[in-house]
């Protein structure tokens, strides 16, 4: 499906070390980041950029998000071996290929049928069989398997979606950016934030900073917008 080249691993081995410049201290993340092949999940003709701490655009108008982000939301997870984490916006699939190379539990929601069949088989070609990938809305989570451990959203949610709050464990971690989504590709009006699920079953939230991010949307869209 793609090629892999002595090149695209000295590539890598770049944007680990700015990333770890950039303050990514979580060398499990770095280690996933610095082994996915990031060149397959994007068109061939931004091959020699798909090293650069940048997004691109994908299929449906959809976005593979930077590297710094991929590596600051998974890092603030705190993420341990036997987690079961939720992703909601799978997307290319890269941020679930870095959730299933750092040995977590991955289960991941896509609502566009093109991008779920598309990262679904991606995520089979490179070994990660085991990642469960559901088409659906990202807004209900994935009851079935519920309580998570981890969420992790990857797209600005107008508000935080009760039914992930809801299907976050005691003592679990959801990271989402949450604006407002007319605005949503807008930094300032994103911010980044670190849900955490206390014991009583009340709630904390960190502000992490700003973000910029596709804007969450509901519903489960069964055919390409674009056809």
């Amino acid at each position: 499906m793609f090629k892999e080249s002595a090149r695209h691993l000295g590539l890598r081995k770049k944007l680990v070390e700015e990333l770890r410049k950039m303050g990514i201290q979580d060398e499990r993340v770095l280690a996933a980041i610095g082994k996915i092949p990031r060149h397959a999940f994007i068109d061939s003709i931004f091959e020699e950029q798909a090293y650069a701490n940048c997004a691109f655009v994908i299929d449906e108008e959809q976005t593979i998000s930077h590297p710094y982000s991929v590596a600051f939301q998974t890092e603030l997870l705190e993420l341990k071996s036997d987690d079961k984490v939720l992703e909601i916006g799978t997307g290319s699939g890269y941020q679930a290929s870095v959730l299933a190379e750092m040995g977590v539990n991955v289960y991941t929601v896509e609502r566009i049928k093109s991008l779920y069949t598309k990262s679904r088989d991606m995520l089979m070609s490179l070994g990660y069989a085991l990642v469960r990938t559901k088409l659906g809305d990202g807004f209900k989570g994935w009851e079935k398997y519920a309580p998570f451990d981890k969420i992790i959203v990857t797209a600005a949610a107008p508000e935080i979606p009760q039914n992930l709050k809801d299907q976050l464990a005691v003592g679990g971690k959801m990271v989402i950016p949450v604006g407002d989504e007319t605005a949503s590709r807008t930094e300032s009006q994103q911010i980044m934030l670190l849900i955490e699920k206390n014991e009583d079953g009340s709630f904390s939230e960190t502000q992490k900073g700003g973000a910029a991010f596709v804007p969450m949307l509901k519903g489960k869209e069964l055919n390409s917008r674009f056809s």
